[in-house]
């Protein structure tokens, strides 16, 4: 009987050597370590950055397909294996950039790196309206902003009308799991800041409270569109309420109303019994308009002297609109402006 000297070793039952086994399991070594070095290195290949979001209450499987679902089946589905799956500290949002790597990307979302939401809002008529868009940002509801928004409101002796102004349009960047609560403070600190020495010292010389300040602004920005225009109209209004002329602001007219986008005011509209028709109460209306800008808040605090208290659109779409002292001319602008602008 010849022996078997080699250095293989025993075979077993069917033939394979111990050493043979030992290169099978280096090969799916070396196999798997390949594709998890590949699923480290790998980089995201979007030509754009993207976001992640982990909502509350999510699964870890429904966190796993946000995952996917955001950085698409390859890429997002190395990085979904490669996060620790910690839904307590991963939930919020993520921006993933070009090239980033899995590994990073799995790193930052299990250790709850947000990226801060940019949050803007502007032109917003409605306190209803700022809870859409703020909501459409966040991760809680319309109805969860509207009901803590009413109870910081009371909290601090406020009517809605007074807490509304205090929500400055702007950028302001938050993370995407902040409260309603921790929101709303940051936006009312910008307010607050907006509001220092010396600008509430230009309210007072002007006879106004900073809310009273607001609800002009607000006026004077449904007035018209053109910026550079605004500062004027600001003291056309505040010229009428220093003599005790009523507004007769056509936009309040339109909030009274219900529709801001009707171009013509009618006889039934001016009749409308409210205290923001300005045609029939003097003085400023108990509200805003709408939610007015910083920049038109300066307009009327800087307001440049000047006699006028009548103003008519101009009827050639510029937006602009013509002023005088003087009723007889007004009359003449506002003739010729139905003229070519209704006929």
């Amino acid at each position: 009987m010849v022996k078997d000297n080699s250095k293989d070793g025993k075979r077993n039952a069917a033939g394979v050597t111990r050493k043979q086994v030992l290169m099978v399991v280096m090969m799916v070594v070396v196999a798997f370590g390949a594709w998890q070095y590949a699923a480290l290195t790998a980089g995201f290949a979007g030509e754009k950055a993207v976001w992640v979001r982990i909502p509350g209450g999510a699964s870890v499987q429904q966190a796993k397909d946000s995952i996917v679902a955001a950085l698409g089946p390859d890429f997002g589905g190395k990085v979904a294996r490669l996060w620790n799956g910690n839904l307590t500290v991963s939930r919020g949002a993520y921006r993933i950039e070009p090239r980033e790597k899995a590994w990073r990307v799995a790193k930052k979302i299990g250790q709850g790196r947000q990226t801060p939401v940019k949050v803007t809002f502007n032109n917003v008529r409605t306190f209803d309206r700022l809870a859409e868009i703020l909501a459409a940002k966040m991760d809680f509801s319309k109805d969860d902003f509207l009901r803590d928004a009413a109870a910081m409101a009371a909290a601090d002796s406020l009517t809605p009308e007074q807490f509304a102004v205090e929500f400055l349009p702007d950028t302001y960047e938050a993370y995407w799991t902040a409260s309603t609560d921790e929101l709303m403070s940051r936006i009312r600190a910008n307010y607050k800041r907006f509001w220092n020495e010396s600008r509430r010292a230009k309210a007072e010389a002007l006879g106004l409270t900073p809310m009273q300040v607001s609800v002009l602004a607000s006026i004077v920005e449904e007035e018209s569109n053109r910026r550079d225009e605004r500062p004027v109209i600001a003291r056309l209004y505040l010229n009428r309420l220093h003599r005790g002329i009523p507004l007769q602001a056509d936009p309040t007219v339109k909030f009274a109303w219900g529709d801001q986008t009707v171009r013509r005011i009618t006889g039934e509209m001016l009749a409308v019994d409210s205290p923001y028709n300005t045609y029939r109460v003097k003085g400023l209306p108990p509200g805003p308009i709408r939610l007015p800008e910083a920049a038109t808040l300066d307009a009327v605090l800087n307001a440049p002297d000047h006699g006028y208290i009548y103003m008519c659109a101009r009827p050639d779409g510029s937006g602009y609109h013509d002023f005088t002292a003087d009723y007889a001319t007004h009359l003449r602008n506002a003739a010729n402006y139905r003229k070519k602008t209704f006929s």
